[in-house]
C-alpha cells in the first residue's frame, strides 16, 4: 500500500483524469468513496483552503497520504465568477448542465468572455503534515455562446481553447491532459515528487 493515494474527491471526472495522470509513477490512486469517506463541507473562500479541507479529512479518516484538487472557471465578465463556487453555481446538489446554463443566461451577449479555469492541487502525506506539497496552475480560454463536444466535464462544451480552435469538450483526453490546469498542476507536483524520489521516500 506504500504507493497509494487516496483522492480526496467524489467527482467521477477528476478521479478518471487523476488516476491516469498519476499512472507513470506508479502510484495507485484509490477514490475516497472506497474508504467510505464523507464529504467534507467546503468552507473556504480560496481554492487553497479548500484543497486542504478535503485532503487533510481524507488523510485524517483512511490513515494514508492523500490528494485533494480544488478547482473552478473564473469568468472575467462576471467578475470571477463561478470561481469557488463553481461545482455549485445553480445551487445545492446541481448538474453540469444546470451550472452551464446558469452560466450562460448571465454572461448574456457580455462581450467579454475571456476565462480560465484554476486548479490546486494538494497533497498531505498525514492529517497533521505541516508542509504539504502545494501546485496551482491555470488554463486561458473563452466562454462560447453554444454548447458544443460530448468529452469531458463540468464547464468543458462552453470552454474555448483558442490555441486548439475547440472546445475543452472537443478534446481528446490526452489533448486535455497536456494543455489542461489540472494537467499542468499535476506535473508541477509529479516534478516535486521526483525531486524527493517518489512518493514512498517523501513519506519516510
Amino acid at each position: 500500500m506504500n504507493n497509494t493515494l487516496v483522492l480526496a474527491t467524489g467527482n467521477p471526472g477528476k478521479v478518471k483524469e487523476l488516476a491516469s495522470m498519476l499512472s507513470p509513477l506508479n502510484i495507485n490512486v484509490v477514490p475516497q468513496s472506497d474508504f467510505q469517506v464523507p464529504d467534507v463541507p467546503e468552507t473556504g473562500t480560496t481554492f487553497v483552503e479548500n484543497a486542504i479541507i478535503k485532503a487533510r479529512h481524507a488523510a485524517k479518516i483512511t490513515g494514508m497520504p492523500a490528494i485533494a484538487d480544488d478547482s473552478g472557471l473564473e469568468v472575467d465578465g462576471l467578475n470571477g465568477a463561478p470561481g469557488v463556487y463553481s461545482a455549485r453555481f445553480a445551487g445545492a446538489g446541481a448538474s453540469d448542465q444546470d451550472n452551464i446554463d446558469k452560466l450562460l443566461k448571465e454572461l448574456a451577449d457580455n462581450p467579454v468572455r475571456s476565462a480560465r479555469f484554476w486548479c490546486v492541487l494538494v497533497l498531505m502525506r498525514h492529517a497533521d503534515d505541516p508542509t504539504p506539497l502545494i501546485c496551482s496552475a491555470s488554463w486561458e480560454g473563452e466562454i462560447t455562446y453554444n454548447q458544443d463536444g460530448q468529452g469531458g466535464f463540468g464547464y468543458d462544451p462552453v470552454f474555448y481553447v483558442p490555441s486548439e480552435q475547440c472546445t475543452s469538450a472537443q478534446l481528446t483526453k490526452e489533448q486535455k491532459n497536456a494543455l489542461s490546469h489540472r494537467g499542468q498542476a499535476l506535473k508541477q507536483l509529479l516534478a516535486q515528487l521526483q525531486q524527493k524520489g517518489g512518493l514512498w521516500v517523501y513519506r519516510l
